[in-house]
């Protein structure tokens, strides 16, 4: 079975959804009515929704996720629909969700809705709500913000095994913001940036957590993205649909493990890969795809220490040497291998139920050449790498040209 993207939608990321005045209901009709209409889909073709929603209670109030397309959209009542949650990587979780239904041939056209409203309370209470994401009770217990932490944990563990120097930190975070401000949706495309801002002077770039400084992290955001999900029998019905713009699920790989930064790097030791589970889950994408290689991809920089790591564990360079790809400018849209030209998560911005779903909204633009300013030339290829907590839960896909 082969599943098949015909259309996406994602909000503008710069949006603060709060005090435009919009909650979950607004956040999802427009996201809804925009993803159907690029797919040229109605509701009433939808056989199944999934959800993609992390942290709703905790900074709203709102649980219960599946219910609300159908509150917002009236021919949605009685379809199917259920919320999954996996951190970061909830999107990609509902993805995956979507997929088995069709392949299993219980639906043949599915919605995939990712969506995170976290500007409801201030930077310090939001890490505190992110802070579920971890091992709660035991770790991160003495920090203010606990995932600069835990990525600064990451970062002493390739220091420890590899070295790092913090500017190709700095330079990933920079090249990102650089590629947002390219992408209409970014949430930093207005953003200003002193020079200072990539470097280690503490007044313009303070840290936040160890080494990892304010322009490393990306921000809270506010936003959602949608896709639409098909299978082989719905294009078969549908030789207009299958004639016309669409991208290829060419792979998948998922694979999730405990919850403890600090135990991941002690079952590593001995291995080549700081994460070999991550490792693991691009292959099997890549493996299922029948792809050694792909032309972009959209990676996990919630720090510019994830996309670090990275950059070896798909493969770009040895393990413990991605300051390689980054001095070598291989990075860069017009480089040997773009990495994140939407700007990521550092310069795109983050709504985490949502980032997923984003990320292979991303790649189909690129594969079918509608990405605008910041196409890669010739994409016929892209990954993405999603992950949940400290890479607890990671997800990655191959997206191809139809």
């Amino acid at each position: 079975m082969q599943i098949s993207v015909i259309g996406g939608y994602q909000t503008d990321f710069a949006r603060n959804t709060v005090r435009a005045g919009v909650g979950y209901d607004g956040l999802f009709a427009e996201t809804l009515r925009h993803t159907l209409d690029h797919a040229r889909v109605a509701p009433r073709d939808i056989g199944v929704i999934h959800v993609g929603n992390a942290f709703g209670q905790l900074f709203t109030g709102q649980g219960h996720l599946g219910g609300m397309p159908a509150t917002v959209e009236p021919d949605l009542w009685g379809v199917p629909a259920a919320r999954h949650e996996a951190a970061c990587a909830s999107g990609s979780v509902a993805i995956l969700g979507a997929m088995a239904d069709l392949e299993a041939g219980r639906y043949d056209v599915a919605l995939v809705l990712g969506a995170e409203i976290e500007k409801t309370v201030d930077g310090e209470q939001g890490a505190k709500y992110m802070g579920a994401a971890a091992w709660v009770g035991h770790e991160g217990e003495g920090a203010t913000f606990i995932w600069p932490h835990m990525f600064d944990l990451l970062a002493e563990e390739y220091d420890r095994r590899y070295g790092l120097d913090e500017e190709h930190l700095r330079a990933i975070a920079e090249l990102n913001v650089r590629n947002a401000k390219r992408n209409p949706n970014a949430q930093t495309r207005d953003w200003q940036y002193a020079p200072e801002s990539f470097t280690a002077d503490d007044t313009a770039n303070p840290v936040v957590e160890g080494r990892i400084r304010r322009t490393d992290c990306s921000a809270m955001t506010d936003g959602a993205a949608g896709l639409v999900l098909v299978s082989d029998r719905y294009l078969a019905a549908h030789p207009d649909v299958a004639a016309g713009e669409r991208a290829v699920l060419a792979g998948w790989g998922h694979r999730t493990v405990g919850l403890p930064i600090g135990r991941k790097f002690e079952r590593s030791a001995a291995e080549p890969y700081v994460l070999p589970h991550v490792r693991q889950t691009i292959v099997d994408a890549y493996t299922r795809a029948g792809v050694g290689e792909v032309d972009l991809i959209e990676t996990h920089d919630c720090f510019s220490m994830s996309e670090y790591a990275a950059i070896d564990h798909f493969g770009l360079t040895g393990p413990g040497e991605a300051w390689k790809a980054v001095e070598n400018g291989d990075l860069a849209i017009g480089g040997r291998i773009p990495v994140n030209p939407s700007g990521g998560l550092i310069g795109g911005g983050h709504p985490v139920g949502a980032t997923g779903v984003r990320m292979v909204l991303d790649a189909y633009k690129q594969v079918t050449g509608s990405a605008g300013d910041y196409q890669v030339p010739g994409a016929r290829t892209a990954a993405t790498l999603n992950i949940g907590g400290s890479t607890t839960t990671t997800a990655s896909f191959v997206v191809t040209a139809a």
